[in-house]
């Protein structure tokens, strides 16, 4: 129960009271410390109807001149948290350190209320002012939270319900509060998810700005993920030391402030240095690179960029520090050209499209590299600095709802797709293998591609996306057309731009895409060199598999080389080179299969030893949906005790 109150506060304190006894175990606790901190600290009145007070306006000029880049930085994701929660009564608010409030986004149905509590420009939020409310407790508090109702201190403020979460700089300061209020029972926690992802989206935005003259690293332990809220980030000078980390990047690594890191090489977190991430981050167009914590082993998915300024007109980021491994004259879709027609003019043709909204629609056989590609096109376009968001359309299960209820309004997409969605919104979204796309789902993405919007999870009020789509397939989406298993307005609405990626031993460039990628591969072990001799056998080979199959058939004789020098006989007799093993050291299960589907099975065997039976690892590391791992180990005879 409260204490310390005189009897000034009997009276007045019937709200507080009434909570208490009402929801004894349900008021938070962070509700009942702003309470006394009202009571006893800024001897606050409940039932006061004095009017808020709003700086003037000088002061509200210099604090708006103070928190320029703030501003700047935050408007986008206050204008899409805006639209996210559109027609559900909120509105966006964003205030200072010092609960000053500097900009605000009104849903009309919230404006009167809005004015009416002093929800205006230049007022002030903080505790001392406002009382117990989502803006000045949440600075006080430090952490997400929610006042709800008549948990407000203010009588008059009882009917609002705010979301608030903190923003911090790179030191851990907390610079300003982002809140979402409105009169609204509705969604309490859902909107507070959404107010937090925001918070951190500008905590991402303001440390790419603090530090855009440095070295930057970004990972995730996931790599679908980096790009968005959730990614770790450190900033790195050109000598490869640490000079700033943020909140996500200490929570990702388990570490408890940035102290332990600052004026520290790269290495001491990962096993690579800087030159060496950014020469792999050039040679792989940017796509996620698998780094291996210099600690404890663990694995994550990281991308590097060098400086702005190194940036600006140049693309290949690593220029500078590596200039012995990167062409600065190539950007991320002009890296994946090495000699061959057919490459070179998909990439002319996906750069002439770059800067319109057109979708692209990538076909060719598994493990040719369309996501690769869909990730050089995003890094080379305008969205680069926006999210990438890969979406394997073969994994998705079919909605047990009816695609399109009475009234023709699409039912809402799994929560699972529609955050996916919503991450992509302002960058790329990747649908891979979307001849697998279930047909109730197809007309949902028909629908989003129509409308570029989707339908809001609180209200029947839309969402405004706007993403670059890119779709890939290994099928003949025509003839799944003609079998009615691939609805015909989609298949032309994907296919703005149709780019066929050819087969590796189609490819008249094969000999270089096989030392590129030995490249990538033994970037982390550089005295690595293979052969001609094995270059020669490697090209001779048909390659059923792709640039998949090479590249799983490079890593493994890297890890199992006995010697730095490669050459043909290291390669694996079902290769066309080495020696000939006898059929008694095979599996039982294995001895029906031909040579190449035994080289398959022993390849797909080490993913699942090296992710430690996980096929949900399995499946990202290899690029495919679970349920296409799950028909490869039906076709090699492959039977474990899987963990799922």
């Amino acid at each position: 129960m409260l204490r310390t109150i005189d009897n000034r506060h009997r009276q007045p304190l019937a709200g507080p009271r009434k909570v208490l006894r009402q929801d004894e175990n349900g008021t938070p606790d962070y509700i009942r410390r702003s309470w006394l901190r009202c009571l006893n600290q800024y001897h606050l009145d409940p039932k006061s109807e004095r009017e808020p007070y709003v700086l003037p306006r000088q002061e509200r000029v210099q604090r708006k001149e103070r928190n320029r880049d703030l501003l700047a930085l935050a408007d986008a994701e206050l204008a899409h948290l805006y639209h996210q929660l559109a027609g559900s009564g909120y509105s966006i608010i964003l205030t200072d350190r010092d609960g000053v409030l500097l900009d605000y986004y009104g849903d009309f149905s919230f404006r009167n209320a809005a004015f009416r509590t002093g929800l205006v420009l230049g007022a002030m939020w903080d505790e001392e002012h406002g009382g117990t409310n989502g803006m000045g407790t949440c600075l006080v508090e430090r952490t997400p939270l929610i006042v709800h109702r008549e948990q407000h201190f203010f009588t008059r403020n009882s009917g609002l319900t705010c979301c608030a979460a903190p923003i911090f700089d790179h030191c851990g300061e907390l610079i300003a509060v982002l809140d979402a209020s409105g009169e609204s029972d509705r969604a309490q926690q859902h909107t507070l998810v959404l107010v937090n992802m925001a918070a951190q989206m500008i905590e991402n935005r303001l440390f790419l700005h603090q530090f855009r003259d440095a070295f930057v690293v970004r990972f995730h332990s996931r790599p679908e993920l980096l790009g968005t809220w959730g990614e770790g980030i450190i900033a790195l000078d050109g000598a490869g030391l640490i000079t700033a980390i943020d909140r996500n990047a200490l929570f990702q690594l388990g570490l408890k402030s940035p102290a332990e890191l600052l004026g520290s090489p790269l290495e001491r977190l990962f096993t690579i240095s800087l030159s060496a991430l950014l020469a792999r981050s050039q040679r792989k167009s940017f796509h996620p690179l698998t780094l291996y914590d210099a600690r404890h082993g663990g694995r994550v998915f990281a991308i590097a960029q060098a400086p702005q300024s190194k940036r600006s007109g140049r693309p290949n980021c690593a220029a500078e520090v590596a200039p012995d491994l990167l062409d600065p004259g190539r950007g991320p879709l002009e890296a994946l050209d090495f000699g061959d027609p057919v490459m070179a003019r998909n990439i002319q043709a996906a750069r002439r499209i770059l800067a319109r909204d057109i979708p692209i629609l990538l076909t060719g056989e598994s493990g040719t590299g369309k996501e690769c590609f869909a990730r050089a096109l995003h890094a080379s376009s305008e969205r680069a600095e926006k999210p990438f968001v890969a979406l394997h359309c073969g994994s998705l299960a079919e909605p047990t709802a009816p695609a399109e209820p009475p009234g023709g309004v699409p039912v809402s997409l799994s929560e699972q797709i529609y955050a996916r969605i919503i991450q992509a919104n302002g960058g790329t979204l990747f649908l891979d293998d979307v001849g697998e796309l279930p047909p109730a789902l197809q007309t949902q993405l028909l629908h989003l591609i129509e409308e570029r919007a989707l339908p809001c999870a609180m209200t029947k009020e839309a969402v405004r996306i706007d993403v670059q789509l890119v779709s890939a397939t290994r099928r003949d989406l025509q003839e799944k057309v003609q079998r009615g298993e691939f609805r015909e307005d989609l298949f032309y609405r994907l296919q703005g731009l149709l780019l066929t990626l050819p087969t590796l031993r189609e490819r008249r460039d094969k000999a270089a895409v096989i030392r590129h990628i030995f490249a990538q591969e033994s970037a982390a072990t550089p005295a690595v060199s293979m052969s001609e001799d094995m270059v020669d056998a490697l090209k001779a080979y048909s390659w059923p598999g792709n640039i998949r199959q090479l590249r799983n058939v490079l890593r493994g004789m890297i890890a199992m080389r006995s010697s730095n020098q490669l050459d043909a006989g290291c390669l694996p007799a079902e290769y066309g080179a080495g020696e000939v093993h006898a059929e008694d050291g095979l599996a039982e299960e294995a001895k029906s299969l031909n040579p190449l589907e035994r080289a398959e099975r022993s390849a797909l065997l080490h993913e699942i030893e090296l992710h430690q039976g996980n096929l949900s690892r399995v499946a990202q590391s290899l690029g495919i949906g679970r349920n296409t791992l799950y028909r490869n180990l039906r076709r090699l005879r492959i039977t474990l005790p899987i963990r799922r």
